[in-house]
């Protein structure tokens, strides 16, 4: 037995069931559209172009039932689903206020401003989760400011660092992402500019002052007027681009953190409620993780697509405006889905204190030989120093045996440099 056609996210359980998939499917879609149709017969009537009766009548019957489906069938004949919704709407209404739907726009005007209708009401929830997420790694950094850690480099130990380090320079990065996503949404302007973006059928339809009917469409919207018709020019989807795959990437390096950290052989952090497996019961997977990075892989070849299709040419383009509805939307569902997850994951997230000591002493103390070599410089000069340091990692013996070393100091806890002063500062960032 099927289901009936929609957005189910049935191979997508990165956003499946997530607000940002309610905001971003083909009901979302066509309601802004709706939204974005009604609002511009009400901005037209504001500035005495229309009667108020025709605002009411196409805002009543813009909240009425479409048929997506059929709307989708019937896009395929003029290339997107504005020309046969406003037939839909223009019927819908009836005489004798049918004309003034649609009237002055062109379908770009509708399709661009219900995208960024669809884009604001997606960005809503992605802020609230990148906030939960900020609030637990502040949590995190702050309970476990002074624990401990190897830190890693090229996938070796380094030198130690701790916990509270790494937490705090997650939260960074989520409060890089969360100032990126506030800015662009705060930003997304209405799309209107007729035919070849020069505003003229409204002054055909009476407009004293054309350039004034976007400025009223954007109040009606709650969306920023522009300061010209952007058709070929894509300043806002750029912008969504370069916002929504910077937020995967950061969300990403949390989640490929974890995924190394809570690998079975070391067992730093583990996700408080791991996924199971179909064929192996003593497993828990680290499934926010895992969906969290695979978003992070998918959305810089997504905005990709977006940053290609800047290049339009002429006053409305073939094919480049086409070519953003579909990874626009992937990233915002993508997005939407990861900032769910990463709050989930942040705020269940179990550390293992016991382990980093544990791992801070494989080495025997050589993750400290950077500090040991600076002590024994000035008493064996630099070269004989690493060189007497080399050769005892060689020989994998523990330092506190060699005698040259039976006065050093080879407690890693107590080389963790200004990590603690660090984390403090990176905190008390709002």
């Amino acid at each position: 037995m099927t289901s009936p056609p929609g957005d189910t996210g049935l191979l997508a359980p990165g956003w499946a069931g997530s607000a940002a998939a309610a905001a971003t499917g083909d009901h979302a879609y066509l309601r802004a559209l709706l939204d974005a149709e009604a609002a511009l017969t009400r901005a037209q009537a504001a500035l005495g172009l229309a009667p108020a009766e025709a605002a009411t009548a196409v805002t009543e019957a813009a909240g009425g039932v479409f048929d997506a489906v059929s709307l989708a069938g019937r896009a395929r004949a003029g290339g997107n689903p504005v020309i046969p919704l406003v037939a839909d709407l223009t019927k819908a209404v009836g005489d004798p206020y049918g004309p003034y739907v649609h009237r002055g726009a062109t379908s770009q005007d509708i399709l661009d401003t219900a995208t960024m209708l669809v884009a604001a009401r997606a960005l809503g929830p992605v802020l609230a989760d990148l906030g939960r997420t900020e609030g637990a790694l502040a949590r995190l950094a702050a309970e476990h400011r002074d624990t401990a850690m190897p830190g890693r480099t090229l996938t070796q130990h380094a030198v130690p660092t701790t916990f509270g380090l790494k937490a705090a320079g997650w939260r960074s990065l989520v409060l890089d992402a969360r100032d990126r996503v506030k800015a662009v949404r705060d930003w997304l302007p209405v799309q209107l500019g007729g035919a070849a973006g020069t505003l003229a059928a409204f002054g055909a339809y009476g407009a004293s002052d054309p350039a004034g009917v976007p400025e009223a469409y954007a109040r009606e919207l709650g969306l920023r007027a522009p300061d010209l018709p952007w058709h070929t020019l894509r300043t806002p989807i750029g912008d969504l681009a370069g916002c929504l795959a910077f937020t995967a990437g950061a969300l990403g390096k949390v989640a490929v953190d974890v995924l190394t950290l809570s690998r079975t052989e070391i067992a730093e952090v583990l996700e408080g409620s791991g996924g199971s497996s179909s064929a192996m019961p003593h497993k828990s997977n680290p499934v926010r993780s895992t969906l969290i990075a695979a978003a992070a892989r998918r959305a810089p070849q997504l905005a990709a697509t977006l940053y290609g299709a800047m290049a339009a040419e002429d006053e409305r383009p073939a094919g480049a405006w086409h070519a953003e509805w579909e990874p626009l939307r992937d990233l915002l569902r993508l997005v939407g889905g990861a900032a769910r997850d990463a709050a989930e994951l942040a705020e269940g997230l179990r550390v293992g204190p016991e382990a980093m000591r544990e791992h801070l002493d494989l080495t025997h103390g050589l993750i400290v030989s950077e500090r040991l070599s600076a002590e024994l410089a000035p008493v064996l000069g630099r070269a004989r120093a690493k060189e007497l340091l080399t050769r005892l990692a060689a020989e994998g013996r523990p330092l506190a045996e060699a005698p040259e070393l039976a006065d050093a100091d080879l407690d890693p806890t107590h080389y963790t440099g200004s990590a603690g002063a660090l984390t403090d500062r990176a905190l008390e960032r709002r």
